[in-house]
Protein backbone atom coordinates (compact mmCIF):
# COMPACT_ATOMS: atom_id res chain seq x y z
CA UNK A 1 0.00 0.00 0.00
CA UNK A 2 1.65 3.31 -1.04
CA UNK A 3 2.53 5.71 1.73
CA UNK A 4 1.13 8.63 -0.22
CA UNK A 5 -2.51 7.52 0.09
CA UNK A 6 -2.57 9.24 3.47
CA UNK A 7 -2.54 13.01 3.90
CA UNK A 8 -1.37 14.86 6.98
CA UNK A 9 -4.17 16.48 8.93
CA UNK A 10 -3.74 20.23 9.00
CA UNK A 11 -6.81 21.89 7.53
CA UNK A 12 -9.68 22.49 9.91
CA UNK A 13 -11.78 19.85 8.14
CA UNK A 14 -9.00 17.31 7.49
CA UNK A 15 -9.17 13.71 8.70
CA UNK A 16 -6.56 12.51 11.20
CA UNK A 17 -4.29 9.70 9.99
CA UNK A 18 -5.90 7.12 12.29
CA UNK A 19 -9.35 7.95 10.84
CA UNK A 20 -7.99 7.62 7.30
CA UNK A 21 -6.56 4.19 8.18
CA UNK A 22 -9.88 3.11 9.70
CA UNK A 23 -11.67 4.20 6.51
CA UNK A 24 -9.27 2.13 4.37
CA UNK A 25 -9.98 -0.95 6.49
CA UNK A 26 -13.74 -0.29 6.53
CA UNK A 27 -13.81 -0.07 2.72
CA UNK A 28 -11.73 -3.25 2.39
CA UNK A 29 -14.19 -5.08 4.65
CA UNK A 30 -17.16 -3.68 2.69
CA UNK A 31 -15.60 -4.68 -0.66
CA UNK A 32 -15.01 -8.26 0.48
CA UNK A 33 -11.23 -8.08 0.42
CA UNK A 34 -11.30 -8.72 4.16
CA UNK A 35 -13.95 -11.37 4.82
CA UNK A 36 -15.66 -12.29 8.07
CA UNK A 37 -13.34 -14.31 10.32
CA UNK A 38 -10.12 -13.07 8.73
CA UNK A 39 -7.33 -12.62 11.26
CA UNK A 40 -5.60 -9.29 10.72
CA UNK A 41 -1.80 -9.22 10.66
CA UNK A 42 -0.05 -8.56 14.01
CA UNK A 43 -0.37 -4.91 15.03
CA UNK A 44 3.31 -4.10 14.48
CA UNK A 45 3.18 -5.56 10.97
CA UNK A 46 -0.11 -3.79 10.21
CA UNK A 47 1.28 -0.49 11.49
CA UNK A 48 4.31 -0.89 9.22
CA UNK A 49 2.04 -1.70 6.26
CA UNK A 50 0.17 1.58 6.84
CA UNK A 51 3.33 3.61 7.52
CA UNK A 52 2.31 4.55 11.03
CA UNK A 53 2.99 3.78 14.68
CA UNK A 54 1.38 1.01 16.68
CA UNK A 55 -0.24 3.66 18.89
CA UNK A 56 -1.89 5.35 15.88
CA UNK A 57 -2.93 2.01 14.42
CA UNK A 58 -4.61 1.02 17.68
CA UNK A 59 -6.69 4.20 17.57
CA UNK A 60 -7.85 3.14 14.08
CA UNK A 61 -8.66 -0.36 15.36
CA UNK A 62 -10.62 1.17 18.25
CA UNK A 63 -12.94 2.76 15.66
CA UNK A 64 -13.48 -0.59 13.92
CA UNK A 65 -14.09 -2.35 17.22
CA UNK A 66 -16.66 0.27 18.27
CA UNK A 67 -18.46 -0.25 14.93
CA UNK A 68 -18.49 -4.02 15.47
CA UNK A 69 -16.19 -4.66 12.50
CA UNK A 70 -13.41 -6.42 14.38
CA UNK A 71 -13.20 -8.57 17.49
CA UNK A 72 -10.09 -8.39 19.63
CA UNK A 73 -9.25 -11.73 21.26
CA UNK A 74 -6.61 -11.50 23.97
CA UNK A 75 -3.56 -13.57 23.09
CA UNK A 76 -4.91 -14.46 19.64
CA UNK A 77 -5.29 -11.26 17.60
CA UNK A 78 -7.83 -9.08 15.78
CA UNK A 79 -10.53 -10.76 13.68
CA UNK A 80 -12.84 -9.26 11.07
CA UNK A 81 -16.55 -9.26 11.88
CA UNK A 82 -18.17 -7.95 8.70
CA UNK A 83 -21.37 -5.91 8.72
CA UNK A 84 -23.77 -4.84 5.97
CA UNK A 85 -24.64 -1.51 7.56
CA UNK A 86 -21.67 0.57 8.73
CA UNK A 87 -21.68 4.29 9.38
CA UNK A 88 -18.42 5.77 8.11
CA UNK A 89 -17.10 9.01 6.62
CA UNK A 90 -17.28 7.56 3.10
CA UNK A 91 -20.28 5.25 3.51
CA UNK A 92 -22.12 7.05 0.67
CA UNK A 93 -19.13 7.13 -1.70
CA UNK A 94 -19.99 4.31 -4.11
CA UNK A 95 -16.85 4.17 -6.26
CA UNK A 96 -14.21 1.54 -5.55
CA UNK A 97 -11.06 0.42 -7.27
CA UNK A 98 -11.73 -2.58 -9.48
CA UNK A 99 -9.50 -4.54 -7.09
CA UNK A 100 -11.75 -3.35 -4.22
CA UNK A 101 -11.86 -0.50 -1.71
CA UNK A 102 -9.43 2.42 -1.82
CA UNK A 103 -9.11 5.59 0.24
CA UNK A 104 -11.00 8.50 -1.39
CA UNK A 105 -9.19 11.83 -1.72
CA UNK A 106 -9.85 14.86 -3.91
CA UNK A 107 -8.14 17.75 -5.68
CA UNK A 108 -10.20 20.93 -5.91
CA UNK A 109 -10.21 22.29 -9.46
CA UNK A 110 -12.54 25.27 -8.94
CA UNK A 111 -15.19 26.69 -6.61
CA UNK A 112 -17.64 29.26 -7.98
CA UNK A 113 -20.82 31.01 -6.86
CA UNK A 114 -23.06 31.00 -9.96
CA UNK A 115 -26.62 31.41 -11.14
CA UNK A 116 -27.96 27.94 -11.86
CA UNK A 117 -27.68 27.15 -15.59
CA UNK A 118 -30.68 26.01 -17.59
CA UNK A 119 -29.36 22.46 -18.03
CA UNK A 120 -29.48 21.78 -14.27
CA UNK A 121 -32.51 19.85 -13.04
CA UNK A 122 -34.71 21.68 -10.56
CA UNK A 123 -33.63 21.35 -6.92
CA UNK A 124 -33.25 23.50 -3.82
CA UNK A 125 -34.74 26.88 -2.95
CA UNK A 126 -32.32 29.37 -4.54
CA UNK A 127 -31.64 30.38 -8.15
CA UNK A 128 -27.92 30.36 -7.28
CA UNK A 129 -25.56 27.56 -6.30
CA UNK A 130 -21.97 26.85 -5.36
CA UNK A 131 -20.32 24.84 -8.13
CA UNK A 132 -17.41 22.63 -7.07
CA UNK A 133 -15.29 20.79 -9.61
CA UNK A 134 -12.92 18.13 -8.35
CA UNK A 135 -10.59 15.37 -9.48
CA UNK A 136 -11.19 12.26 -7.35
CA UNK A 137 -8.64 9.64 -6.39
CA UNK A 138 -8.67 6.23 -4.77
CA UNK A 139 -5.31 5.38 -3.19
CA UNK A 140 -3.95 8.35 -5.16
CA UNK A 141 -5.06 6.83 -8.48
CA UNK A 142 -7.18 9.38 -10.43
CA UNK A 143 -10.52 7.69 -11.07
CA UNK A 144 -13.20 10.39 -11.55
CA UNK A 145 -14.05 14.03 -12.15
CA UNK A 146 -16.97 15.58 -10.28
CA UNK A 147 -19.17 18.61 -10.67
CA UNK A 148 -21.17 19.34 -7.50
CA UNK A 149 -23.87 22.00 -7.22
CA UNK A 150 -24.77 22.99 -3.65
CA UNK A 151 -27.93 25.10 -3.42
CA UNK A 152 -27.30 28.73 -2.49
CA UNK A 153 -29.68 28.47 0.47
CA UNK A 154 -27.15 26.23 2.22
CA UNK A 155 -24.55 29.00 2.45
CA UNK A 156 -21.33 29.99 0.72
CA UNK A 157 -18.49 27.56 0.12
CA UNK A 158 -14.88 28.49 0.83
CA UNK A 159 -12.35 26.42 -1.10
CA UNK A 160 -9.82 26.69 1.73
CA UNK A 161 -12.20 24.92 4.13
CA UNK A 162 -13.12 21.96 1.93
CA UNK A 163 -12.12 18.42 2.84
CA UNK A 164 -12.08 15.19 0.84
CA UNK A 165 -15.51 14.38 2.27
CA UNK A 166 -17.97 17.11 1.32
CA UNK A 167 -20.71 15.52 3.40
CA UNK A 168 -18.50 15.81 6.48
CA UNK A 169 -17.72 19.41 5.52
CA UNK A 170 -21.44 20.23 5.25
CA UNK A 171 -22.05 18.84 8.72
CA UNK A 172 -19.02 20.47 10.37
CA UNK A 173 -19.17 23.89 8.68
CA UNK A 174 -22.83 24.41 7.69
CA UNK A 175 -24.78 22.40 10.28
CA UNK A 176 -26.69 20.04 8.01
CA UNK A 177 -25.99 16.49 6.93
CA UNK A 178 -26.90 14.34 3.97
CA UNK A 179 -29.27 11.58 5.03
CA UNK A 180 -30.35 10.21 1.66
CA UNK A 181 -29.10 10.16 -1.93
CA UNK A 182 -30.63 9.07 -5.23
CA UNK A 183 -28.25 7.91 -7.96
CA UNK A 184 -28.76 7.36 -11.69
CA UNK A 185 -25.93 5.50 -13.44
CA UNK A 186 -25.24 5.55 -17.17
CA UNK A 187 -22.70 6.56 -19.80
CA UNK A 188 -21.56 10.06 -20.82
CA UNK A 189 -18.47 11.63 -22.35
CA UNK A 190 -15.57 13.16 -20.40
CA UNK A 191 -16.32 16.91 -19.99
CA UNK A 192 -14.15 19.54 -21.65
CA UNK A 193 -12.92 20.89 -18.29
CA UNK A 194 -11.38 17.60 -17.15
CA UNK A 195 -7.70 18.10 -16.21
CA UNK A 196 -4.78 16.39 -17.93
CA UNK A 197 -4.27 14.17 -14.87
CA UNK A 198 -7.54 12.37 -15.62
CA UNK A 199 -6.57 9.26 -17.62
CA UNK A 200 -9.40 9.34 -20.18
CA UNK A 201 -9.31 11.98 -22.96
CA UNK A 202 -12.00 14.66 -23.25
CA UNK A 203 -14.97 13.35 -25.24
CA UNK A 204 -14.36 9.67 -24.40
CA UNK A 205 -17.49 7.69 -23.37
CA UNK A 206 -17.15 6.54 -19.72
CA UNK A 207 -19.25 5.69 -16.66
CA UNK A 208 -21.48 8.51 -15.41
CA UNK A 209 -23.45 9.12 -12.19
CA UNK A 210 -26.06 11.78 -11.44
CA UNK A 211 -26.97 12.21 -7.78
CA UNK A 212 -29.56 14.18 -5.84
CA UNK A 213 -28.58 14.53 -2.17
CA UNK A 214 -31.18 15.20 0.50
CA UNK A 215 -30.89 16.69 3.97
CA UNK A 216 -33.58 16.55 6.65
CA UNK A 217 -32.66 20.10 7.62
CA UNK A 218 -32.85 21.83 4.21
CA UNK A 219 -34.39 19.32 1.77
CA UNK A 220 -32.86 18.47 -1.61
CA UNK A 221 -29.73 20.56 -1.29
CA UNK A 222 -27.21 19.14 -3.77
CA UNK A 223 -27.01 17.84 -7.32
CA UNK A 224 -23.85 16.26 -8.67
CA UNK A 225 -22.42 14.71 -11.80
CA UNK A 226 -19.53 12.26 -11.69
CA UNK A 227 -17.64 10.87 -14.67
CA UNK A 228 -15.57 7.83 -13.66
CA UNK A 229 -12.89 5.81 -15.40
CA UNK A 230 -14.45 2.36 -15.72
CA UNK A 231 -11.05 0.80 -16.48
CA UNK A 232 -9.80 1.49 -12.94
CA UNK A 233 -12.97 1.97 -10.84
CA UNK A 234 -16.48 0.60 -10.52
CA UNK A 235 -19.75 1.80 -9.01
CA UNK A 236 -20.92 -0.48 -6.20
CA UNK A 237 -24.24 -0.51 -4.34
CA UNK A 238 -24.51 -3.25 -1.73
CA UNK A 239 -27.96 -4.36 -0.62
CA UNK A 240 -28.80 -5.48 2.89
Amino acid sequence: MPQTIYSKSGASSGLPIYVQISEVLIREIASGRLIDGTRLPPERALAKEHFTTVRTLRKALDILENKGLIERIQGSGNYVRSSQNVDSVYSMFRLELRTGGGLPTAQILSVDDLRKPNDLPEFGKSDRANRIRRLRYLNRVPIAVEEIWLDGSAGRIKATELSDSLYRYYKMQHGFWISQAEDSVGVDTVPDWAPNEFPQPIGTPIGFIERFSHSEQVGTVEFSRTWFDHTTARYVQRLK
